[in-house]
């Protein structure tokens, strides 16, 4: 890989050495930021090619240091996060993260988690076609400025939202799982918890209100993205656009 560094923020040095033993041994260089503002600047200086973030940091916590991360570019960020509540996992997606990892963890979990990450920022890039135009009704979906319309409105999308939309606009009425979706966008399999998927997919959902297009659910399947030619009502007793994990 031409950019292995990883940086890892972490103010428990305990933690901090196991991450850096474990990714040092899958041949990845490694270097550690203890305080959120001194993430930031190691950032500007190294321009890792991920960024391992812990959340309760010293300085500057680490919700503001991904805030700022974004603002400043798209490295891939994995959150690292202490608590078993969704609020700092929903909250850190909504700035822009690209996964997470609860404590205590498996560091091979965290590894395979980096490896994957990586792998689909680097699919993102080459894979794709750069110059394939999606459309669906009055959606259109431009990979190569990334950028989506609905009609001539603009859409603002976070990374993950428009990769997400992407894989649902290539299949229009195809059911996809949670898990396939998982591995398409995120890409990595993951048999645990898919809430990852249905906040993006809430967040999509508001962002096409008004659309000729909707994303229907599956009930304990997944999701499909349905053109307005294969308008459907939505499934018995369940509200339209509901969100069921």
């Amino acid at each position: 890989m031409s950019n292995n560094l990883i940086l890892v923020v972490e103010d428990e040095k305990n933690i901090a050495e196991l991450v850096r033993l474990y990714l040092r041994n899958e041949g990845f260089r490694v270097e550690i930021a203890r305080t959120g503002r001194e993430a930031l600047e190691r950032h500007r200086t190294l321009k890792p090619a991920l960024v391992v973030l812990d959340l309760m940091l010293p300085e500057i916590d680490g919700l503001e240091v991904c805030r700022r991360l974004r603002r400043e570019a798209n490295t891939p960020v994995i959150m690292l996060t202490a608590r078993s509540d969704d609020v700092d996992k929903i909250v850190g997606l909504e700035l822009g993260a690209d996964d997470y990892v609860t404590k205590p963890f498996n560091p091979r979990e965290l590894v395979a988690r980096v490896k994957a990450v990586l792998r689909r920022a680097a699919e993102s890039h080459t894979v794709l076609a750069p110059d394939e135009v999606l459309t669906a009704g009055d959606v259109t979906l431009d990979m190569a400025r990334r950028e989506v319309r609905v009609g001539d409105r603009l859409l603002t999308l976070r990374a993950k939202e428009f990769d997400l939309l992407a894989a649902l606009l290539r299949h229009p009425g195809v059911v996809m799982s949670r898990e396939r979706l998982l591995s398409e966008v995120w890409g990595y399999e993951w048999a645990g918890d898919t809430r990852t998927v249905d906040v993006h997919i809430a967040w999509l959902r508001d962002k096409l209100a008004g659309s000729t297009v909707r994303i229907e659910t599956v009930w304990g399947v997944g999701y499909k993205l349905v053109p307005p030619s294969a308008s459907s009502p939505p499934a018995t007793g369940s509200p339209a656009g509901e969100v069921r994990t």
